[in-house]
C-alpha cells in the first residue's frame, strides 16, 4: 500500500463529487456481475507474492463492511469514540479468504453492506456528524467513513476488473 495520505487523498478523488451512498449501493451487484461467468478457479488464482485473489478481494470487503457497520454504530452511539485501525493482512489470515468461494464472499459483502445503508440512510444530518477519533487517520465521521467506504469500493472494483482483464484463462 502507498503512503496513507496519498492513498486517502486518492479514495476521495474516486469519489468527487458522487453520492457514497449511491456508489455503495451498487458494488456488490457490480461484482456479482463481473464474476458472474467466471472459473472458481480463476477467480482463486493469485497474481504475485502478497497480491490477493478476487475472491480474497472480496472477503476483504466484507470483513472491512463488518468493521466499517461497527465503526458507524460506535460514532452514533458514543461521539468522540476511539476507532482503533486493523492489520488486513493479519484478518485475511484469520478468516482464511484463500478458503472462500466467490460465492459466500459476495453474499456476506451484500449482507453486511444492506444492513449499514438501510441505517445510514434512516440518518439525520445530526447523525451524519457524529465522530470518532480514528487510530490511523485521526477525527472521522459518519459521513467522512461513507464516503471513504465509497472511495475503497471503487478502489477494489478497479482491481477486480483490471485481474479478470489481465489474467489468462486458467
Amino acid at each position: 500500500m502507498s503512503d496513507p495520505k496519498q492513498y486517502l487523498e486518492r479514495l476521495g478523488g474516486l469519489t468527487a463529487g458522487r453520492d457514497p451512498l449511491s456508489i455503495q449501493e451498487i458494488t456488490a451487484p457490480a461484482i456479482a456481475a463481473l464474476i458472474q461467468y467466471e472459473a472458481e478457479a480463476r477467480l482463486q488464482v493469485r497474481h504475485g507474492p502478497n497480491k490477493w485473489s478476487v475472491v480474497e478481494i472480496i472477503a476483504h470487503l466484507a470483513d472491512d463492511e463488518l468493521v466499517a457497520s461497527w465503526r458507524f454504530r460506535q460514532m452514533l452511539e458514543r461521539p468522540g469514540c476511539l476507532l482503533p485501525g486493523f492489520d488486513q493482512d493479519k484478518w485475511a489470515a484469520y478468516g482464511r479468504y484463500g478458503e472462500w468461494n466467490s460465492q459466500e464472499a459476495v453474499d456476506l459483502f451484500r449482507l453486511l453492506r444492506n444492513g449499514n445503508l438501510r441505517m445510514l440512510r434512516s440518518l439525520n444530518s445530526e447523525d451524519w456528524m457524529c465522530y470518532g477519533e480514528h487510530a490511523e487517520r485521526g477525527l472521522t465521521t459518519v459521513r467522512s467513513l461513507a464516503i471513504h467506504m465509497a472511495g475503497h469500493d471503487l478502489n477494489h472494483l478497479e482491481q477486480i476488473r483490471s485481474l479478470l482483464t489481465d489474467c489468462a484463462v486458467v
